[in-house]
């Protein structure tokens, strides 16, 4: 079987068998010269026939000819083997990598630098997830998304209700936020059908994911061949791959079952729940989480993007288990008719309320000031900035860290650029702490066994 694989390079139209026989006869060519410059014996009558050609022409005999002779030859050798080498490099790059040699040693590079980076886990969903991905993947490759999959609305809801599939709404802004890939085939994931027929609304990316869902019969494989289509780097996982039901139960006792109609009611939530309330996690999710250096919560809507991943069973567990640091993202702006006057302490209270203790060590806050035009235009849909109460977190048993974090446009949103290296600066300094802790540990237990056999001599 390899020897047929290997047969291929030799198919007609590869343009490499040229170049295969040139360096073969670089090969041949470096060994007997250096077969020559050692005097090897059967090459004798190759050393013989150069003393009478010398002889012939000078009328004298010089020793050392031999020696020059194949040193000549050997380098003629390496010099075949060096122009056959850099032709079928150039051969295979040409079609593997049309762009050139650079695109190629700057893909190797980064692929290097990348998969050396720290292992991500992060949780939620919405555009503030997408937001967060895009900046990560431009420090490390190891990333697992562990998406939503509460959606009842738009396009997602629609193929959710006809198709009886999880919503990929989200799933489908986390690939294009991770993609490596052109900017058309971005554009055409987050293409939207517009007219007035059944196509209408559908987002083209959705229709794919829920296409190669129904073609392979297993979401998680859907998602995982769609991530080589994008040249995804890392991966996409729902946090369950069972069709959940987010409810809210509001301050006045009444319900209200949906994630879109949640934020429409207008009252302030006492707490959300999912139907069925056991509905179980993806193993894949839970093992990223476990083997994470770091594990983010948000940003993103607070209780319909970033809890509803935590009230499937076993997540919010995996969490408090998971050696990874646990970093929470605050929201930049309050969200109408979800956290409506909220402070930054008031978010952490309900993540803690809803998933429990030890899911939560770190709080990255902003601290930046909003644009006295953008806070108007904002105040007029009824969201404003969340206040950072610091002694309040403090007071939650979480550390604080503030930062300046807003893009400078017109939208107030986290920047992926800011964002991404304020954590990965805090996660790559944790885990040199982490490190030297871990040594120490090894040097305390090391000191005990000595002292232990001391005390038995």
């Amino acid at each position: 079987m390899y020897r047929m694989h290997f047969l291929k390079w030799l198919y007609p139209g590869m343009k490499l068998k040229r170049w295969l026989l040139l360096f073969s006869l670089g090969v041949i060519a470096a060994s007997l010269g250096l077969a020559i410059v050692f005097n090897y014996k059967y090459i004798g009558v190759v050393e013989e026939t150069i003393f009478r050609m010398v002889y012939r022409t000078t009328g004298k005999y010089y020793y050392t000819v031999t020696t020059l002779v194949g040193i000549g030859i050997f380098s003629l050798g390496l010099t075949v083997m060096t122009l056959a080498t850099r032709q079928i490099i150039r051969s295979v790059i040409s079609v593997v990598v049309p762009e050139g040699p650079d695109k190629l040693v700057e893909i190797i590079f980064q692929k290097r630098k990348l998969n050396r980076g720290p292992t991500i886990a992060v949780i939620g969903g919405g555009t503030g997830l997408s937001v967060l991905l895009r900046g990560i993947k431009s420090v490390t490759s190891n990333i697992t998304a562990i998406v939503t999959v509460a959606d009842d609305g738009g396009s997602s809801g629609r193929l959710r209700e006809d198709l009886g599939i999880i919503p990929p709404g989200d799933l489908r802004n986390c690939l294009v936020a991770l993609a490596d890939t052109e900017p058309l085939m971005e554009k055409l994931f987050q293409h939207r059908f517009g007219g007035a027929g059944d196509l209408a609304g559908h987002n083209f990316g959705n229709l794919f994911i829920a296409a190669m869902t129904e073609v392979l019969g297993d979401v998680e494989l859907a998602l995982k061949e769609s991530s080589k289509v994008l040249a995804v780097r890392g991966q996409v996982l729902p946090s369950s791959t069972e069709t959940i039901r987010l409810v809210a139960e509001m301050a006045d006792g009444t319900f209200v079952e949906g994630e879109s109609q949640i934020p429409l009611a207008g009252k302030p939530i006492k707490r959300v729940f999912t139907r069925p309330v056991d509905a179980p996690p993806v193993a894949s999710a839970l093992e990223a989480i476990g083997e994470a250096d770091a594990c983010i919560l948000g940003p993103g809507s607070l209780y319909t993007s970033v809890l509803p991943n935590l009230l499937v069973g076993g997540v919010a567990d995996a969490l408090r288990e998971s050696q990874a640091v646990k970093i929470y993202i605050c929201n930049v702006m309050t969200q109408p008719g979800e956290t409506d006057g909220y402070t930054a302490s008031q978010h952490v209270r309900a993540i803690l309320d809803h998933a429990g203790p030890g899911v939560i060590d770190y709080v990255v806050v902003n601290v930046q000031d909003v644009a006295p035009a953008l806070r108007e235009v904002y105040a007029r849909q009824g969201a404003y900035p969340v206040l950072a109460d610091l002694e309040a977190l403090e007071g939650l048993g979480v550390k604080v860290l503030k930062a300046n974090l807003i893009s400078e446009t017109n939208l107030v949103r986290h920047d992926p650029v800011k964002l991404s290296r304020t954590i990965m600066a805090m996660v790559y300094k944790l885990k040199a702490s982490s490190e030297r802790m871990k040594l120490l540990d090894y040097y305390l237990i090391a000191e005990q066994i000595k002292d232990l056999k001391d005390d038995n001599r």
